[in-house]
């Protein structure tokens, strides 16, 4: 029967899952003797979001027993978040939710070990410093940040803290993706020389969220603390709800899509960032007083610093007005293709025999592959919640917090990939061609610093 794209990352999520344990030598039942396994690991949650209700929980659930984790404790500034979050996670957990109004509180609970952070985009660096600096180990979801200072401030946290930190980066946790990166690493693939990156809806409601904005007031939500250090504008409820439509709270299409795709390309190739990017888009159909771009195409060079002849070009496409194309990934060599939509390598457009043959050189061409057979094989009957990756990616981090090894997305994934969002969001906003200062850290628009 055929293997569909949704069904292949189920199974190879699972095959994730289930190799760790045994990578590192331990069944689950072994597992329950290692030092510490025994103490309950309390978790307290940062942002009552979507996100958190349909994906973190169903994900969490999906291990916690097994590995000892519990939740007892929700901060959300907005008061109604609050209480449907304790709702919410009191039904699921199955006792008492303690919630908070906000992290201070959160944090004076002593028996929070760690957090998961899903709150909005241009928060998670500052939610991840203030979790660090408490003590606590992190799931913190992507981006992880959307302005180069706070990129800095949280890896500095982090390193510093010595905490375990996964981002929400979930393909680094899919069995597919795990089998595209040994594959390419390893120079089976050959060197890349172009990757395609899609990421296409038609959903006028993506990001809105119409009728909360609707109930929310500002007696009951903290504006000053949502804003952090962003630059003070009057209470509005569309940018505290809808934030991935309004710039400076969210870069929305980069930020969101992008990250997770730009991810792989830095995972695959070992390039931490690009070395340029220039970006185009608009704001074409949905005339709903965004910010932020509706269509957007984003054009990267990668490759070394120092050697402008060697490298390779990523282009990235989005809009939210038509869904022809949906999400893809497609890695390209001289030898053929590796699509991550189709999950098969192939000779497609590798160097033929007819034209190698006039130049007087070989053929090259991939073989046929499947990266199902590639990827480890596992029962498949093992509950995968709602989201096979992000259970997967949920899974790597409770198995990090206890071995404390270094999960699969760690905040140098973050710190890349939130170079390549910056970079993306400052050169649509700018109309340059940007590019990265090593020496200062820096996202340079036309010879000065991208700043919002």
């Amino acid at each position: 029967m055929k293997t569909t794209r949704r069904d292949f990352i189920r199974q190879s999520s699972m095959a994730g899952m289930a190799s760790y344990m045994g990578a590192l030598g331990f069944t689950a039942s072994s597992y329950r003797n290692i030092i510490g396994a025994n103490d309950r690991v309390r978790v307290g949650v940062v942002g009552f979001s979507d996100r958190h209700r349909n994906d973190h929980i169903p994900a969490f659930l999906a291990s916690n027993k097994e590995l000892n984790f519990d939740i007892i404790a929700v901060s959300d500034i907005w008061k109604k978040k609050r209480e449907a979050g304790k709702d919410f996670l009191t039904q699921k957990m199955g006792h008492a939710i303690q919630a908070c109004v906000n992290n201070e509180e959160l944090y004076n609970i002593k028996e929070v070990d760690a957090v998961i952070i899903s709150t909005a985009d241009f928060q998670h660096a500052w939610h991840t410093v203030e979790a660090v600096r408490a003590g606590r180990d992190t799931y913190t979801e992507k981006p992880l940040a959307e302005t180069m200072e706070d990129a800095r401030a949280v890896l500095k946290a982090v390193k510093e803290s010595g905490k375990i930190v996964q981002i929400g980066s979930q393909r680094r946790s899919g069995g597919n993706y795990k089998a595209a990166a040994d594959f390419i690493k390893e120079g089976k693939f050959g060197p890349i020389v172009m990757v395609e990156l899609t990421w296409n809806v038609n959903q006028p409601g993506r990001w809105r969220r119409p009728a909360l904005v609707t109930e929310m007031r500002e007696q009951d939500t903290d504006w000053k603390r949502f804003l952090i250090n962003r630059p003070y504008e009057p209470f509005d409820a569309r940018k505290h709800l809808e934030f991935r439509l309004f710039w400076p709270y969210s870069s929305g299409i980069p930020g969101q899509w992008m990250s997770h795709q730009i991810d792989t390309v830095h995972w695959f190739s070992g390039f931490p960032h690009p070395r340029s990017v220039s970006a185009n888009g608009g704001i074409y159909v949905w005339k709903d007083g965004r910010r932020n771009a509706d269509t957007l195409t984003a054009v990267f060079d990668y490759g070394p610093l120092n050697d402008p002849s060697i490298g390779f070009q990523v282009m990235f496409t989005s809009r939210q007005t038509n869904a022809a194309g949906d999400v893809k990934e497609i890695y390209y060599s001289n030898g053929g293709t590796l699509n991550l939509d189709t999950n098969k390598i192939s000779p497609e457009g590798g160097l033929t025999e007819k034209y190698a043959k006039a130049m007087n050189m070989q053929a090259n061409q991939l073989p046929e592959m499947s990266l199902q057979e590639l990827a480890a094989k596992v029962s498949t009957d093992a509950s995968t919640g709602n989201d096979p990756l992000t259970t997967a990616h949920m899974r790597n981090w409770m198995e990090c917090v206890r071995s404390r090894k270094q999960p699969n997305a760690p905040i140098e994934a973050g710190y890349n990939h939130s170079i390549a969002v910056i970079m993306a969001n400052a050169a649509y906003r700018t109309g340059q061609r940007v590019t990265f200062d090593e020496t200062t850290q820096e996202v340079m628009a036309g010879g000065n610093v991208f700043k919002y």
